[in-house]
């Protein structure tokens, strides 16, 4: 019988897990942080380690290098999970010697053990073999197919139960992160915010539901970064922080519906970014390539406003302060265009008094981002309004 071990700080997430895997005949093992699942592997002695690497105190990046300096463990297969926003992450993993890297966000269990009979191929297929020997009885096992539906039927259910709970504690910390008066109390309230909202990612990713698994994964990125790094907590980055929990509140009342499951993986969008400094442009675009979004972007708003009147967009990023014409002007004027007139405009000013809050609106724009920014803050930002978007176009 193959063996794994599951390290996972989401018990919830690693029963599922473990659950799924023991169906299928595997003997499991769990670990609910780095030190544990360390301390298992030579009396467990895993065939296979599945690792998430967003774990406490000790991370799985740390976790990996220590099993790949175990006597016989180099070719241990090792797969790890992660969070999509996270790219310096994953790279750092795959140079530590990870096996596999997948994303929670995008994989059910059934994917998850498709990877580990694909790693271990050759094996189950001699053992199998060698069974079918032994013992050419009739195989009365459940059909895989109909087990796996049963399966994830049931994890479905439970999740989608389970939302108006996660969405009121979401709400809860969100609100005494809205109280706090100081750094250290930010700090942790963020902090709570993520681990929260860490399982959400985990638990949308285990039962297919695609929207709230893209916006769910965007914002544990942006909250890691947040209280890992004090200084980029801002009016700015808070209020998007808040829009995030009110959308995934919307995105909560529609998990019944069919398409929560069925809505496609990828984002297909045209976003436009005006500004007339390049360096501000590549900002910008660089925040939208981590989030998968393509985007045109140019220096002039004549240019943009020309390409306004003959292209739909998705979603536009406005600069305020540029020669010849500023955002709000541009904003104006492109609301009287027939194809761009109700196209989510979001301005990305260094402008945030008041004075240019009521203007960003005056002018027909939807929302505003502070600059200096944080990459996954534009990037969260845009998720809702594409989502947001989507949502309303499949009513």
């Amino acid at each position: 019988m193959k063996k794994i071990l599951i390290i996972e700080d989401d018990q919830l997430v690693a029963n599922i897990y473990s659950n799924k895997f023991a169906v299928d005949n595997y003997q499991v093992e769990t670990a609910a942080d780095g030190e544990k699942g360390l301390e298992l592997i030579p009396s467990f002695n895993p065939d296979v380690v599945i690792l998430d690497l967003m774990l406490p105190n000790v991370t799985g990046v740390e976790v990996l290098k220590k099993i790949r300096a175990m006597e016989g463990r180099q070719q241990l297969p090792v797969i790890v999970f992660s969070n999509t926003f996270l790219s310096n992450m994953v790279q750092e993993a795959w140079k530590a010697g990870a096996t596999k890297c997948l994303s929670k966000a995008n994989c059910t269990p059934k994917q998850v053990l498709e990877v580990v009979r694909g790693l271990s191929q050759a094996a189950t297929a001699t053992a199998a073999a060698a069974q079918q020997k032994a013992a050419p009885a009739e195989d009365k096992s459940p059909d895989p197919d109909t087990a796996d539906d049963a399966f994830q039927s049931g994890i479905v259910q439970s999740f989608v139960a389970s939302l108006p709970t996660t969405l009121n504690s979401l709400r809860t910390v969100m609100q005494a992160l809205g109280k706090s008066t100081d750094e250290a109390s930010r700090v942790r309230n963020l902090q709570d915010l993520y681990k929260r909202v860490h399982t959400l990612t985990a638990n949308a990713g285990i039962t297919g539901m695609v929207q709230i698994v893209q916006m769910a994964d965007a914002v544990e990125a942006l909250l890691k970064e947040l209280y890992e790094k004090p200084k980029s907590i801002t009016p700015s980055t808070i209020r998007t922080v808040a829009l995030s929990i009110d959308f995934l509140g919307m995105l909560f009342d529609r998990a019944k519906l069919p398409e929560a499951r069925t809505a496609p993986a990828q984002i297909k969008a045209n976003i436009l970014v005006v500004d007339d400094e390049a360096i501000s442009r590549r900002a910008v675009t660089h925040a939208l390539e981590k989030a998968k979004l393509p985007s045109v972007s140019v220096e002039s708003p004549e240019v943009a406003l020309g390409m306004l009147s003959e292209r739909v967009f998705d979603l536009i990023f406005l600069d305020v302060d540029m020669p010849g014409m500023n955002g709000f002007e541009l904003c104006t004027k492109l609301r009287a265009l027939h194809r761009n007139k109700s196209t989510p405009v979001v301005f990305v000013t260094s402008l945030n008094d008041f004075e240019s809050r009521a203007n960003s609106t005056m002018s027909g724009g939807n929302d505003l981002i502070a600059k200096p920014f944080v990459f996954m803050e534009l990037a969260v930002k845009a998720l809702v309004f594409l989502l947001r978007s989507r949502l309303a176009a499949a009513k």
